[in-house]
């Protein structure tokens, strides 16, 4: 069988839970199917990569993405199936499929349907775009894989079309054997992150959707003496970007902040995260999070937010302690105070016993290790071609 990847994103261009998910992924299907990646940006070894159209320069980023589609649409021949990940590879996927008569799978890590803040960073105009190249994907599909049981939920919701015999639920997974506990400091060091006080992590993009803001307010009621380090990636528009640089300025004037501007290598993830006492996640919409996996997988109990499919890897009161909120219409909090108050408590619950967050930590490797290998997911994902007829 050969099967052909469509992505965004891939190595060494990983920004999101969806670029970890496909570079891991295609790392175990290569060892059992014939696998071709098909991805954005420069060339590189193990993937063929495609660049928007020049003649597109000044041009809406979501029409660039379709002109990207296209080409990958173009080079799938010889395919017996063609998978897509994000709205930025799903039309791709579907023209593949008109194009050469293959089954398509689409991997839905997100939905814009719930993610109206969109506008903000493509603008109204490109979320129509976005909105069109998913919809169309997901409606046409031949399978529909779901990270997780609330993602599933949230596809029947938003495309209530879709038949949901054609919907199934595949897992991310995680790396347990990369990502394991490394007690050097020598990262630490690099960064300025003490050892000799409670530590309270964020790692991840500067978005609405993972909720740095309301983690940056929570942190102002943290009673606990600790110390906050943020390694927070760039903001991907100017009004989160205002809201975060704001709110960070205020904490630092009256905590212990470290404050890491880039998205660091995994080796440095690696070691922050098993050096914190608390890992916070504090995301409004998250279909799974593989970023609390990893978390887990370094023996570090999680404090998350109750969204999507967290409940369903951070097992509450047992790998990590997980934060109620009720959202609304727009997709944020209808009482933020609360939510960041809330947040607070979790944090200060597990600071205050520090054994009792060790022994969730542990917990957490525990669940990793047995339930979200990736081998088991690809054997999943191939089994789901061969019921295509691939």
């Amino acid at each position: 069988m050969k099967a052909i990847l469509l992505t965004r994103e891939y190595p060494p261009e990983v920004y999101g839970g969806a670029g970890v998910h496909v570079e891991y992924l295609a790392r175990e299907l290569r060892r059992r199917i014939d696998l071709e990646v098909r991805c954005f940006g420069q060339p590189r070894d193990d993937a063929v990569a495609f660049e928007a159209w020049d003649g597109l320069d000044g041009a809406s980023p979501a029409l660039k993405t379709m002109s990207v589609d296209l080409a990958m649409a173009a080079s799938a021949d010889g395919a017996q199936v063609v998978h897509s990940h994000t709205w930025y590879a799903i039309f791709g996927g579907h023209l593949a499929k008109l194009l050469h008569g293959i089954p398509h799978v689409v991997t839905t890590h997100s939905l814009e349907p719930m993610r109206p803040w969109k506008a903000d960073q493509l603008g109204a105009g490109g979320y129509a775009l976005s909105s069109f190249c998913e919809r169309t994907g997901v409606l046409n599909a031949d399978a529909v894989v779901a990270v997780s049981n609330a993602m599933r939920d949230d596809v029947l919701r938003a495309y209530p079309d879709v038949d949901p015999a054609r919907v199934t639920v595949i897992y991310n997974g995680i790396d347990t054997d990369q990502y394991s506990p490394d007690h050097g400091t020598d990262v630490l060091e690099k960064h300025g992150v003490r050892t000799d006080v409670p530590t309270v992590l964020f790692v991840g993009r500067i978005t609405r959707q993972k909720g740095i803001v309301h983690l940056l307010d929570a942190a102002r009621e943290v009673q606990a003496d600790v110390q906050f380090v943020f390694a927070a990636g760039a903001p991907d528009e100017p009004e989160i970007e205002r809201a975060t640089r704001e709110r960070a300025a205020r904490l630092r004037a009256e905590r212990d902040v470290v404050w890491i501007e880039e998205m660091l290598p995994k080796t440095e993830v690696i070691q922050l995260l098993t050096h914190a006492t608390v890992f916070c996640v504090p995301s409004i919409y998250e279909p799974l999070g593989i970023v609390n996996l990893e978390a887990m997988a370094c023996e570090t109990a999680v404090v998350a937010s109750a969204v999507g499919g967290i409940p369903e890897v951070v097992v509450d009161g047992e790998t990590g302690l997980l934060v109620p909120v009720e959202l609304g219409a727009g997709g944020d909090p209808v009482d933020p105070n609360r939510f960041a108050s809330d947040f607070a408590a979790r944090i200060d619950e597990l600071v205050a016993d520090p054994t009792r967050a060790a022994e969730m930590g542990k917990a957490g490797r525990r669940r990793a290790v047995e339930t979200f290998s990736w081998g088991a997911i690809a054997d999943e994902t191939v089994a789901l071609y061969r019921s295509l007829g691939a």
